[in-house]
């Protein structure tokens, strides 16, 4: 029997400048549902707590009426997650079962999962959880073209939250749905409600599936919506989003090396990568997970559906197409192993 304590889920909500993060966070923080949460935020301005704190429990922590920890990041981002974790331990906070981190709206998510698995401590307590994106459907276009750090918010979305929804007309949400479809089309997606009404959905597709159903495997693959045409949107920042079918089993040696390679390689423009995989040698479910140049160690799950043993990897890029990513893993597969030979999935 496995006595050891289930890793704590840290959860990112990111979004570019305007987009409501702050109402999103601030529904949470007032939610009873999420009242057993650590929140990590930048500034107790932006989210006007002043009228529900109950007290300060630590320099950097408040409390909560609903017993939700908020605390300030000061320095580095691992610093603040020991910190949690010591007054945790210590009895100085409550037991919270996970942390939602809130980022600014310039940064780049991807290096905090790196943050987590690196770090010898944080990585024996946390794990990455759900990324939830804010999508500000008014000026969507402007920001994808203007800041390149939007698509990098986008890309590594598991959920989206499309806001500002009431200011746009039917059409030009529809465009923004098409745009967030050349970007990332398999992320669950939300819309301007769940600003004020944060239900389970909103951290539902984290990528810690052991517990997970074979049917759920797959769904957390997600949807893969309709991917418009190349000229459409990529001509921008050339951000690509494909989809691998593999039939028969996979070498997962030579996978493993093959995209350790290209991750060291070209990690910065492999924006996000997931898959579920029939590998050769085990009858269940492969799940894999990565962000950038970051790779989460890979889960189970424990049976496959009837008669669907089909491996798919869906990629998002930025300047590399999906020829060149199959091209170079048959190249590197015929070299080393037999490989059943991936095609493209179109939808």
């Amino acid at each position: 029997m496995n006595d050891t304590p289930p890793l704590l889920p840290v959860h990112v909500i990111s979004g570019f400048l305007g987009s409501g993060k702050t109402t999103l966070l601030k529904s949470v923080l007032a939610s009873e549902d999420f009242g057993d949460s650590a929140v990590l935020i930048n500034e107790f301005g932006e989210v006007g707590l002043d009228n529900r704190l109950l007290g300060s429990i630590a320099e950097d922590a408040v409390l909560l009426s609903n017993g939700c920890v908020c605390c300030t990041i000061r320095g580095e981002l691992s610093d603040a997650l020991r910190r949690l974790l010591s007054q945790r331990q210590e009895g100085l906070i409550p037991a919270f079962k996970r942390i939602v981190l809130e980022t600014t709206g310039l940064a780049d998510p991807g290096p905090i999962a790196s943050t987590i698995t690196a770090d010898p401590v944080l990585r024996h307590h946390l794990r990455p959880g759900t990324n939830v994106t804010l999508v500000d459907a008014l000026n969507a276009s402007t920001s994808r073209e203007q800041f390149p750090v939007w698509e990098a918010q986008v890309a590594v979305a598991d959920t989206l939250v499309i806001s500002k929804t009431d200011l746009i007309n039917e059409s030009e949400l529809s465009d923004v749905q098409d745009l967030l479809d050349t970007i990332n089309p398999a992320a669950r997606r939300l819309g301007a409600e769940a600003l004020g009404q944060p239900s389970d959905l909103l951290f539902a597709s984290s990528p810690h599936l052991q517990s997970f159903t074979p049917s759920e495997a797959k769904s957390w693959l997600g949807p893969w919506r309709r991917v418009t045409t190349a000229d459409s949107h990529d001509h921008l920042n050339e951000v690509r989003s494909f989809r691998l079918n593999f039939e028969g089993e996979i070498d997962w040696t030579c996978l493993g090396i093959w995209l350790s390679m290209l991750l060291n390689r070209h990690g910065s423009n492999i924006l996000r990568v997931k898959g579920v995989l029939h590998v050769m040698g085990d009858n269940r479910p492969v799940i894999l997970h990565g962000v950038q140049h970051t790779i989460h160690p890979p889960e189970h799950v424990e049976h496959w559906l009837e008669d669907d043993r089909c491996s798919e990897l869906i990629f998002i890029t930025r300047g590399i197409n999906a020829d060149r990513v199959t091209d170079s893993l048959n190249a590197f597969m015929r070299q080393v192993s037999d490989h059943p030979s991936p095609r493209i999935f179109h939808a």
